[in-house]
């Protein structure tokens, strides 16, 4: 999935001035590299990730500013351009792409052993630059009241069939969803990829600015079906008994519609004299206590091993997932939104 010069340039000429626009919110955000304390960029939303910072500043008397100022892939984007004056010492991704390009682009710093051996070897990077903090499964959330699950499709590559036509949400510049095209083209190739993506646009396929939207709009009918992440509908249900949506987990080895994603967090080249404790907020995030937050408040997967879920999902590693490497992911970020740009779904 190495993308040509001649993409890359076109790319940097489409995303530039988002990243310019981002930087200069970011930057006035952050004020500039902090005097004290850690400076969080942050593709994880506020309402999620401020009580976990907030219970690290509790607990170690470190001071932490976060700047939530684009999702993951924009932020990434950002550190990139700021370079060696970015002030982020680390970044919290809500995808392993976002996360993946940075490492790709020698941006990381190594973590220690001790923060990488409490994360199975499938969810933190080879190289030791970034970590899993909490799994999330790739689904089609549908209604239940309206389907039956036997009637459901196996696989994403059916939802370009006419019975499909207009019935379909997607999120095209959502993070998890570049993720979850990126990994299509590690399993199918470019051209399937490409396909299936002119295919999806050719069938009328709703898009929606993010995951929440998707589950919202099948919960009220305008939509029958969408690709989201599993936890969405979690939380939904969780606040609305009343809801008859629910999630279908597609299977298959070679499925990217069954692809299991992961937050992650890293360290920046740029942390300088923060890098300890820029270390112990990421081992933190992995502690005991964080992963049975992210299991009992956003319904996600715990990703250190002896952390139970905390609602009636399937156990992680019963589900028949793709196993790729996620770094992959990031390897090609830039010609993934231009392949998704260029099918006519990101629009703007």
């Amino acid at each position: 999935m190495t993308a040509s010069p001649r993409r890359r340039a076109s790319v940097a000429r489409i995303l530039l001035p988002i990243v310019l626009a981002v930087a200069a919110a970011g930057l006035a955000a952050c004020g500039g590299r902090a005097d004290d304390g850690l400076v969080v960029y942050s593709g994880r939303n506020r309402e999620l990730i401020d009580p976990l910072l907030a219970r690290f500043e509790r607990e170690t008397g470190i001071d932490v500013t976060v700047s939530y100022k684009g999702d993951s892939t924009n932020l990434a984007l950002l550190i990139d351009q700021e370079g060696d004056k970015s002030p982020a010492d680390v970044f919290i991704s809500q995808s392993p792409g976002a996360m993946g390009f940075l490492d790709a682009e020698d941006r990381l710093e190594r973590l220690p052993a001790r923060i990488l051996d409490r994360v199975p070897e499938a969810y933190r990077a080879a190289d030791g630059d970034w970590v899993g903090l909490s799994g999330r499964v790739r689904v089609l959330v549908y209604d239940r009241a309206e389907h039956d699950p036997a009637d459901l499709p196996d696989s994403v590559f059916q939802l370009t069939e006419p019975r499909y036509r207009g019935k379909v949400g997607i999120a095209p510049t959502n993070a998890s969803f570049q993720d979850f095209v990126s990994a299509m083209r590690a399993l199918r190739g470019d051209a399937a990829t490409r396909q299936w993506l002119e295919a999806m646009a050719a069938n009328g396929v709703e898009t929606y600015p993010d995951n929440l939207s998707i589950v919202a709009a099948v919960d009220r009918g305008e939509i029958e079906y969408g690709l989201v992440n599993h936890y969405y509908n979690e939380r939904i249900t969780a606040e609305n008994p009343d809801a008859t949506t629910a999630n279908h987990f597609m299977p298959g080895t070679d499925e990217p519609g069954a692809i299991v994603l992961a937050a992650t967090a890293g360290i920046i080249d740029t942390v300088g004299d923060e890098r300890a404790d820029a270390e112990r907020l990421v081992e933190f995030l992995i502690s005991d206590s964080a992963q049975q937050y992210f299991a009992e408040q956003t319904f996600e997967y715990p990703l250190v091993p002896g952390i139970a879920t905390a609602s009636d999902l399937p156990p992680l590693a019963s589900l028949a997932a793709p196993r790729i490497d996620l770094a992959e992911l990031g390897a090609d970020l830039a010609g993934t939104r231009e392949m998704i740009r260029d099918a006519g779904l990101e629009r703007g």
